[in-house]
């Protein structure tokens, strides 16, 4: 039977809880500017090293592919070993990939590097969430996360500086640049990068030594109700993420007769500022409420999407730009509101020794979907789906995902089987 959840009680955080944020927020930028700045400099790398288009969006690809399926094992090997190591040794070795990508010639070169990258990059994530949440274990928890998503989401706007380097030098400049970084960053987290001491760590209901194995992982996550129900709202509200995304360019210059310039900036420029202000209001407003009502991380996140939902209905309807953009722009806010909530929702719903292991899960569904989101909207277009239709749908899908996020009850002691 489902026991009454209970009220988290406040406790101190152990030391170094916020330094770990910090110091996680700037890995995080870097994960994401090194793997997203090949996409600004694609003019440069194709002169250099001559390919087709279809050439150079596998080395997209085969990164996202290679990312996505590691992401589950990945996160085991955190939840396995020591997360801290596991992070600095993704930094060490995707920075390494990355100075080594600058040196590369050949397009079977490049696609080496790539999947390289996304063997490396796959541990840090799940391992870096998981120790966010060893170490804030009650109070901070989304807040914390969503500082750290933050980072990561400086690191995808600012993939513009590898455009900008490779008109200014050459393609490989930042690659050597950021990889030298990157393995200098590896050796300062050596000194300072630390998992939380085992006599503080309050968030494990087994033994740290004791070993787990994968498929036990695998079999523990798939038999909770509420996990099956988080991932299966996760890879819907992808779709729908993805798709808007992925599309908004092209919807704002259709629609509204915009140059690809304008479109663009009204796309990012006011889409991401959102974006990073929902993270921080997210995280925060769940943590103040969690302290009156154990459901908050999940309530707040279905709140927020279920605005979200009626601002793309409206967004793709209205005639007027100035609508349009608000309402993306509140998309954007309140959508970040589940990012930052998403793992702490996890450690709800999860067995502890897990969480790495089921975000890296998480992760494998976000890849997917992702490609599947992009590829459904060009396949609607070809079949002459005007994509102010295709938003409404996706409307509609989201309400599909908040029912599924609403359903999710925390983890007792007896297990929310």
């Amino acid at each position: 039977m489902m026991e009454t959840a209970t009220i988290p009680v406040k406790t101190k955080l152990p030391a170094r809880a916020w330094l770990v944020v910090a110091l996680l927020s700037i890995v995080g930028c870097l994960n994401y500017l090194d793997r997203t700045m090949i996409t600004t400099m694609r003019e440069s790398i194709i002169t250099a090293i001559p390919m087709t288009d279809s050439q150079f969006g596998l080395l997209t690809s085969s990164f996202l592919w290679v990312y996505g399926l590691l992401s589950p094992f990945a996160g085991f090997l955190a939840d396995r070993f020591n997360r801290s190591r596991v992070i600095i040794c993704s930094l060490f070795l995707w920075s390494i990939v990355t100075w080594m990508t600058a040196y590369t010639t050949t397009f079977e070169g490049l696609l080496a590097t790539r999947i390289l990258m996304g063997v490396s990059e796959a541990c840090y994530i799940p391992a870096a969430l998981a120790l966010i949440m060893d170490y804030h274990r009650t109070n901070t928890r989304s807040l914390a996360t969503g500082i750290h998503m933050v980072g990561i989401m400086c690191g995808s706007g600012m993939g513009f500086i590898g455009g900008w380097v490779a008109e200014k030098h050459h393609w490989s400049t930042s690659f050597i640049l950021l990889g030298i970084v990157g393995v200098i960053y590896a050796v300062i987290l050596v000194y300072t990068l630390r998992d939380v001491p085992k006599q503080t760590n309050e968030s494990t209901t087994a033994p740290l030594e004791e070993k787990i194995s994968f498929f036990t992982a695998l079999k523990d996550l798939f038999g909770l109700r509420s996990f099956n129900l988080m991932l299966a709202a996760w890879g819907l509200l992808g779709t729908v993420t993805w798709l808007v995304v992925g599309w908004l360019p092209t919807y704002l210059q259709e629609n509204f007769h915009l140059t690809q310039s304008m479109a663009g900036l009204y796309a990012t420029g006011f889409y991401y500022p959102a974006a990073f202000i929902g993270l921080l209001l997210g995280g925060y407003w769940a943590d103040r409420w969690s302290r009156t009502n154990p459901r908050a991380r999940l309530l707040v996140p279905v709140i927020g999407l279920s605005i979200g939902a009626p601002c793309i209905f409206i967004a793709s309807s209205t005639p007027f730009l100035a609508i349009a953009v608000g309402c993306f722009m509140l998309f954007s806010l309140t959508k970040a509101f589940i990012d930052t909530n998403m793992m702490p929702i996890l450690s709800m719903a999860a067995n502890p020794r897990y969480l790495a292991t089921g975000y890296g899960i998480l992760n494998l569904v976000a890849c997917i979907i992702g490609g599947v989101g992009l590829y459904a909207g060009g396949v609607l277009r070809d079949a002459q789906i005007n994509l102010s239709k295709i938003y409404q749908v996706a409307a509609l899908v989201m309400i599909a995902s908040i029912v599924l996020l609403a359903l999710v009850r925390p983890h007792t002691k007896t297990g929310d089987k």
